[in-house]
Formats: C-alpha cells, sequence, structure tokens
C-alpha cells in the first residue's frame, strides 16, 4: 500500500495565506470567475484554486459572497475533523481583489460520485459527505465536486453554494436516505458544536449562523438521514 499523502492543512494554510499568486488561467466549464494560481513562498510551491469575489454572478437565490462560503465549508470540515474540503483561506490580496483560494487537489478526474459510489470500500466517506451537506445546507453536491487522490481519499470541492438561511439540500447523494446514522458520527457532530460555530461565525450572516445551529440541532435529535422531499427539487442540475 503506497503512503498516505494527503494534505494535510498545517502544512499549506500558511503557504496558502502568505504565498505570492500568479494566475496561471482559468479553469474551464466554471459559471463564476475560477482561476488555477500558482503559490509560491520561499521554496515551495503548490498550486491553488482562487474564487475571487468580483468573479461572481449576481444569483436570485443566493446572497452575495460565495467565496466567504467556501471558507465556511473548510471551517466545517476542520470542526468535525473528517478532512472533506481541501484547505482553503480568505485571501484580502490576491491579483483580482479578495476572495478564496483552495488548494489544487491532484485527482483522477475521469472519475466522479456515479462511478465511485460502485467501490463500497468508498461508502464510509460518502457517508460523511451526505452529512456534512445536510449540515451545510448544500444547495449543489454535483457528482463532479467528489474527487478521489491517489490514496483513495475524497475531496468535496465547489460549495459557494452552502449555509443558506433556507432550507435547499440538492445533492446526488440520497443512498443512505432514511437509514440510522452512525454512533460515532453523531459524537462527532456534536463534539464539533462549538469550535464549528466560532470558526463560521464570521462567514456567515447572523440568521445563516442560527439556522446552522438549528440544522446539527435537528440531526442530533433525529439521529436518522432525512428523506428527499417530493415537493421540492432534491437533485442538482446538471448531476456531474
Amino acid at each position: 500500500m503506497s503512503q498516505d499523502k494527503r494534505p494535510q492543512s498545517s502544512e499549506f494554510i500558511d503557504l496558502l495565506n502568505l504565498g505570492q499568486l500568479e494566475v496561471i488561467g482559468r479553469m474551464p466549464y466554471s459559471s463564476n470567475g475560477t482561476y488555477l494560481v500558482q503559490v509560491t513562498l520561499e521554496d515551495r510551491a503548490i498550486k491553488a484554486i482562487y474564487k475571487p469575489h468580483q468573479g461572481e454572478r449576481a444569483l436570485w437565490d443566493f446572497p452575495d459572497g460565495l467565496y466567504a462560503r467556501e471558507v465556511a465549508a473548510y471551517e466545517l470540515s476542520q470542526a468535525l475533523n473528517w478532512d472533506l474540503v481541501p484547505p482553503t483561506v480568505l485571501r484580502g490580496d490576491a491579483p483580482l481583489g479578495i476572495g478564496s483560494l483552495q488548494l489544487f487537489i491532484e485527482a483522477d478526474f475521469s472519475e466522479h460520485y456515479f462511478s465511485l459510489f460502485e467501490r463500497e470500500e468508498l461508502h464510509p466517506q460518502f457517508m460523511k459527505f451526505a452529512l456534512f451537506d445536510i449540515i451545510a445546507n448544500n444547495a449543489d453536491r454535483k457528482s463532479g465536486h467528489l474527487l478521489i487522490d491517489e490514496n483513495n481519499h475524497i475531496w468535496g470541492i465547489d460549495q459557494g453554494l452552502c449555509f443558506h438561511s433556507i432550507y435547499k439540500l440538492r445533492t446526488v447523494i440520497w443512498e443512505f436516505a432514511g437509514l440510522k446514522i452512525p454512533d460515532d458520527l453523531i459524537s462527532h457532530i456534536r463534539e464539533a458544536i462549538p469550535l464549528l460555530i466560532k470558526s463560521t461565525r464570521n462567514l456567515l450572516t447572523a440568521e445563516e449562523s442560527a439556522a446552522l445551529e438549528l440544522r446539527v440541532t435537528s440531526i442530533l435529535k433525529k439521529r436518522k438521514f432525512p428523506l428527499p422531499d417530493p415537493e421540492m427539487r432534491c437533485y442538482p442540475w446538471p448531476l456531474v
């Protein structure tokens, strides 16, 4: 078995926060301005995904500032200690202005959720993502937003449409619907609450923070994965 080379936050946060940024180019197929950049600090260099505020298109159903939600999604992943979201920071001194900066994951981009779910050994990771998306109220969990790296670790990207105060869950991960949430994951969520509230407070509105706490409380009370609401559009479009 190859050595686990998963990116650890402590190794990259300083680099993402302090490194010099050079825009390499715009990422294809992105509805908002999304750029691949090189981040350099002393003798270290990495690639990252930069999503500037000024590159966002106005949405009728989401407030301004999707880049902050990308950072909040990382903070949620860290609070849960589930290692689901690549290291992500807020950069105010980036080339196109304030935005999120996320470590670029080297992945097999031919794979996506629908192909990866056929591998039963990956189901525990996807179960965590299902819970993560419920807590974050992810309105756009497409199949292609789940990447697998060389260590068979799954990473979630493109979490800008999260944390709305109104219930908007749209995801491709419904295979666990109605099942009991494992006790260990319930414990992780309960233990994460103080850090979760503190780490996302400055990234969300007061209304969104209150809704986040209510979602967590509901999960701890019901202890089951929700069923898709037949009155709502519960799948994103496109699916991949």
